[in-house]
């Protein structure tokens, strides 16, 4: 079926004989069983998480330069073998097993010496390169790790419970990771090569890529996933890991019942987007929710909810829809809520244009390291796009059209967490004024490292979103989270 030629060509080294190419019948037994890699095994590829450092030595290195010199003989006379497109209509297991018999034949035919682990070993590497994303399978298997980052073919990295850690994870050669990129981004109906070398991506699952080639890369594309996690995180989760209490807890529970204006705020990988994923949960399921987003990667629950995304320019630089685009465009499509991925440039005013404008409960997010900080920088982005409006002007569009921002934060010993729930006043002259409602003490560390900290309430137990809260029905619940979480209150009580 797949036989393009009848002979695993000539010219492979190592051939033994010449066979005619296998008969497309699938195998009707089970694949034999995966064993433990012995000590024989190539110890250093990464099959566990006990494995996820980089333990190669110099013995194990060279193991690893065999290997690969074994896997692309392996490789290239499976390419030979086998016709590409008729592999492409068949389904993933039928294709798997139908490679998984070539390459065990080719391994007879060249007479290859290797333990079945390490022949199971390689047939699921190569089934991974033609069908999947490489040596990146492992990776993007495991539901522990957060981010992958390949900096050229030969080093990547990633991040398990907030710790960057290097892998011996890697790849043949720098064009076998771009073969790799080229496969992400195509299913999006993106590309990237030398004349479109950055380019923003997403998997299947939602996991955000990026990917930045040569000539711009100067040591081999550049990969970066940001890998979710198959069971969505929820807001009873972030509490079991301690990124808030369950006090705070109550109190966004209640900021998204109240169709409340959000703007979550947060440095690189604070946890933004998981965040925001959370709140929406509590998004009423007879709202119509449209998002906006560069890459689509939000995963919001409710039944009426469309998902729009930002296109980039075609080769000729024509084409491009930006996130501006699409939130004019979602406003005529008569919204109830407007989420918006990532606040970047101009679409800011955009945004609080909707927020002012009858569309309660919208939400965004943009990077900040304070909420002050987020509000400057939505009056920055503003200026930037070119509008000649006076600051107090932009600046009093911001306080009517925000309530609340909540701050994230990346702790230095990897932890996350939710470090402020500030409400957006008023002015004062031409100063926008703001009070917190809900702060994240760091306390000290303990003997491992890890740092120790409280949330707690501020003392305000009528915040000024407490009139929201009444007209729906949780004014009580908003008073009696925060007067639990008031620390010098209860500290005061048992006294």
């Amino acid at each position: 079926m797949f036989g393009k030629r009848t002979t695993f060509g000539g010219n492979t080294p190592g051939l033994a004989e010449t066979r005619p190419a296998p008969s497309a019948p699938l195998r009707s037994e089970a694949p034999a069983p995966r064993r433990g890699v012995d000590s024989d095994a190539m110890s250093a590829r990464m099959r566990t998480s006990e494995e996820v450092v980089d333990v190669r030595t110099p013995v194990d290195t060279q193991r690893d330069k065999d290997y690969f010199h074994t896997k692309s003989a392996i490789f290239s006379a499976l390419i030979d073998s086998i016709d590409l497109s008729q592999l492409a209509t068949m389904d993933q297991d039928a294709a798997r097993e139908e490679i998984r018999d070539i390459v065990a034949e080719i391994i007879a035919l060249k007479s290859i010496i290797m333990s079945i682990a390490e022949q199971e070993d390689l047939l699921e590497d190569i089934c991974n390169d033609v069908l999947g994303y490489g040596p990146l399978e492992p990776l993007l298997a495991r539901d522990d790790i957060a981010d992958i980052m390949v900096n050229g073919s030969q080093r990547c990295y990633i991040e398990v419970g907030g710790r960057v850690k290097l892998t011996n994870v890697r790849f043949r050669d720098d064009a076998h990771l771009m073969n790799v990129c080229q496969r992400i981004v195509s299913q999006v109906g993106r590309r990237v090569d030398e004349s479109s070398p950055i380019c923003d991506a997403r998997l299947p699952d939602g996991s955000r890529v990026n990917v930045i080639a040569p000539p711009l890369a100067i040591d081999g594309a550049a990969l970066t996933i940001r890998k979710f996690k198959k069971d969505k995180l929820t807001l009873p989760q972030l509490v079991k890991y301690n990124s808030i209490s369950s006090e705070g807890a109550e109190v966004l529970r209640i900021l998204g019942r109240v169709r409340a204006n959000v703007l979550i705020s947060g440095g690189t990988g604070s946890g933004k987007t998981t965040l925001l994923n959370c709140l929406t949960a509590f998004i009423e399921k007879d709202e119509r929710v449209i998002t906006c987003e560069d890459s689509a990667e939000l995963q919001l629950q409710q039944p009426h909810v469309v998902r729009l995304e930002t296109r980039p320019p075609n080769l000729e630089g024509e084409g491009e829809i930006t996130m501006r685009d699409l939130i004019k465009n979602c406003l005529r499509m008569r919204p109830e809520r407007i989420i918006v991925g990532e606040v970047r440039g101009p679409e800011a005013f955009d945004l609080l244009q909707a927020m002012n404008t009858g569309h309660d409960g919208s939400m965004g997010t943009l990077h900040a390291n304070s909420p002050r900080e987020a509000l400057s920088r939505l009056e920055s982005m503003i200026t930037m796009g070119g509008y000649s409006l006076p600051s107090r002007t932009i600046r009093e569009m911001i306080t009517s059209s925000i309530d609340v921002v909540v701050q994230a934060a990346r702790l230095r010993d990897g932890s996350r967490r939710i470090t402020h729930i500030t409400e957006v006043l008023g002015m004062e002259g031409d100063v926008i004024v703001t009070q917190d409602i809900f702060l994240y003490d760091i306390l000290g560390e303990d003997q491992s490292g890890m740092l120790m900290g409280r949330h707690h309430s501020t003392g305000i137990t009528k915040p000024q979103f407490a009139e929201r809260a009444r007209y729906f029905n949780e004014e009580a619940n908003l008073v009696e989270a925060l007067e639990r979480s008031n620390i010098e209150q209860r500290e005061l009580l048992d006294s």
